[in-house]
């Protein structure tokens, strides 16, 4: 069985910034500042290492205080879905997704995949999110989450043994795929020895994401046979 988990912002969909404005705003709320956010990049980051280096950033003195932390990831939650839900705001499914998923829906219930997710957003806005693009939070069966830890290369360990629990088998890191848009994301699996099947839809080329690692990079998920040979190989 290969567990397949996929990364949200960049790589099943944009939101035309909507984390980004909401975070800002919650850090306004919870400590007045919002630090460097118009040169500081949130690709690859989990939302408590967001706000963390922010505020860092910003010479906050509860940078690292956990209870500052988890108010403005609150307050985060709370603004999101305020800004999803404007009449204006278009998130959109990146191309190829929607015919991925389902590709993979006959290897899933043949036992060959589990599907699920692999993403710095905290677990309630990244259902946020995925409902946003009309896409349904439980067909990612598993997942990790920024709300797991802060610290990204955790995750891949914490989604396996999700999958193990909701299985009753173990899942070998070799069997375990991950597909993200940053060169963090390759790197993330290094602990367990995962693959990472990059796709060049968010900030970071083609290049960039093979020089980090990547098993396979596509310059997007149209090419569904491709996509799902690397995913299955």
């Amino acid at each position: 069985m290969k567990l397949v988990l996929f990364d949200i912002d960049g790589t099943i969909l944009w939101t035309d910034g909507a984390g980004r404005r909401a975070i800002g705003r919650a850090l306004l709320d919870e400590t007045g500042t919002t630090g460097p956010i118009e040169r500081y990049r949130f690709d690859g980051k989990t939302d408590p290492q967001i706000v963390r280096d922010l505020l860092t950033l910003a010479g906050h003195p509860e940078a690292t205080a956990v209870e500052r932390v988890e108010a403005v990831c609150r307050r985060y939650l709370e603004l999101l879905e305020g800004e999803l839900a404007r009449p204006a705001q278009r998130t959109r499914v990146l191309a190829g997704v929607a015919e991925l998923l389902g590709a993979l829906e006959p290897h899933e219930a043949a036992g060959r995949a589990l599907v699920g997710l692999l993403t710095g957003n905290l677990q309630g806005g990244a259902a946020m999110k995925l409902v946003s693009a009309g896409l349904d939070p439980r067909r990612f069966v598993v997942g990790a989450y920024g709300s797991d830890s802060h610290h990204r290369p955790d995750l891949p360990a914490i989604a396996t043994r999700r999958a193990a629990e909701r299985t009753g088998q173990e899942i070998p890191g070799r069997d375990v795929v991950i597909l993200g848009d940053t060169p963090d994301d390759v790197a993330c699996g290094g602990p367990i020895g995962a693959r990472v099947v990059a796709v060049a839809t968010g900030f970071y080329d083609v290049a960039a994401l093979r020089a980090a690692g990547a098993a396979h990079v596509f310059a997007d998920l149209r090419d569904t046979a491709a996509v799902l040979d690397a995913i299955l190989e």
